[in-house]
């Protein structure tokens, strides 16, 4: 296949591109590294990388146009910052919009989307939440990213919608690993708030993703374990991968009043149809992720939350 990534170089965007590449695809990364890391790709026949936007059309007609791809996989977003309202519309909506225009007259046979479990809300009304559950994002990130699959949905072209659980692996540099990993290794105190997620490590993932590409499936899935795990248990795997013993429990702070107590998924669709279910367990996966972060640094993290659900207390800050 020649499969064009948006993202190419992001968190998802590289896994991918790596596994299509290493079973001989013809694979275009289009990124303009706001949140992506050059080094997660490299130069090698069969990959052409473009540094872009997606909210450029004449960015994005060029790199169709020029490239050719036989189907597309859709993983660019911006989510760095929760009050970026303008810059979320451009990226997400508004990207979303221009790649869609341009696969649809490229006559792009696929697109797989990558939509976040943030479009049911922070206050689901099921658990664990079903394709039936009301879509009601309540964030810049969830509204966009959801206006985008919605745009999508409205082309005609046949698409595949991944709507994900909490990914998490080597290369993720959002979200509780990356962040715990970073405070433990400089010594700095860390806390856990009192709430529930459904992980799901990258390379099953992309198990999904290939499938959806070559033709499994059509219209929304999710993405998930299938099970939830307290953020403390996040906590602990990390601290057992570096070997790190503390002196005490970590503690455990009660979540806002925005916050979901948990956000878990049913993946029972995609079980189905894909004849696949989540395989790693999470002592596994945190611990992959952990060698990536000893061998390449995590640097700068991204979260779509706002600063107050993170923020911690200046007396912490030693």
């Amino acid at each position: 296949m020649k499969v064009l990534i948006t993202g190419g170089s992001g968190f998802i965007g590289s896994h991918l591109a790596d596994r299509l590449l290493a079973q001989g695809d013809e694979v275009l990364s289009i990124d303009n590294y706001a949140t992506s890391r050059r080094g997660n790709l490299a130069e090698q026949d069969g990959l052409t990388m473009v540094e872009g936007s997606i909210a450029d059309p004449d960015t994005v007609r060029g790199v169709f146009e020029d490239f050719g791809p036989d189907v597309v996989a859709h993983a660019a977003a911006s989510y760095k910052d929760p009050d970026a309202w303008v810059e979320d519309t451009r990226t997400n909506a508004l990207g979303t919009v221009n790649v869609v225009e341009a696969a649809r007259d490229a006559g792009v046979g696929r697109l797989v989307y990558f939509q976040t479990a943030l479009c049911y809300g922070t206050k689901p009304i099921e658990q664990p939440i079903t394709l039936d559950h009301p879509i009601r994002p309540d964030s810049s990130y969830a509204i966009s990213k959801t206006a985008g699959e919605e745009y999508i949905e409205l082309s005609g072209i046949p698409f595949v919608s991944l709507r994900l659980a909490n990914v998490y692996g080597p290369r993720n540099m959002s979200g509780p690993p990356p962040t715990f990993y970073s405070r433990l290794s400089e010594g700095k105190p860390c806390f856990v708030v009192d709430t529930r997620r459904d992980f799901v490590f990258v390379e099953d993932l992309i198990e999904v993703v290939e499938a959806a590409l070559r033709g499994t499936g059509e219209g929304h899935y999710h993405v998930s374990s299938g099970s939830d795990h307290s953020i403390k248990e996040m906590f602990e795997a990390v601290t057992d991968a570096m070997g790190i013993e503390l002196d005490e429990e970590v503690e455990v702070r009660p979540r806002t009043e925005d916050d979901a107590p948990s956000i878990l998924l049913d993946p029972s669709r995609t079980e189905r149809d894909f004849e696949w279910k989540a395989g790693v367990p999470l002592s596994e996966g945190v611990a992959k992720a952990i060698e990536y972060y000893k061998a390449e640094g995590v640097g700068e993290t991204y979260t779509h939350l706002r600063a107050e659900e993170l923020k911690v207390p200046a007396s912490d800050e030693s």
